[in-house]
């Protein structure tokens, strides 16, 4: 019973996070493009890929740093004024774009 209640929890947050607007969050991410670069992929060795990251964990950082949850800087100052709906969309960009790694 608790797995089926997990997996409809799941399935709900998910679609919830697909069901946003990706595009939009596409414009916000221009912002974010200074460290984490245009398409996710940093080239600032202190600043993480968002490329392909789960929308889930996404949405989940940023409001830790809106909050001051999670500290950084930069980060905080940039989440602050974030609405919920504007942090859902950066994570519907970021987790829509796909990334592909080579075994050497």
């Amino acid at each position: 019973m608790r797995t089926s209640l997990f997996l409809v929890a799941l399935t709900l947050t998910l679609g919830a996070a697909q069901a946003q607007d990706a595009a939009a969050g596409r414009v916000k991410a221009a912002a974010c493009a200074v460290c984490h670069g245009p398409n996710g992929i940093s080239m600032a060795p202190n600043a993480p890929h968002l490329a392909g990251q789960p929308a889930i964990y996404l949405v989940e950082q940023l409001k830790h740093y809106r909050s001051g949850q999670r500290s950084h800087e930069v980060m905080g100052v940039i989440a602050k004024p974030l609405t919920d709906t504007e942090i859902d969309n950066l994570a519907a960009w970021y987790a829509s774009l796909q990334i592909s790694v080579q075994v050497p």
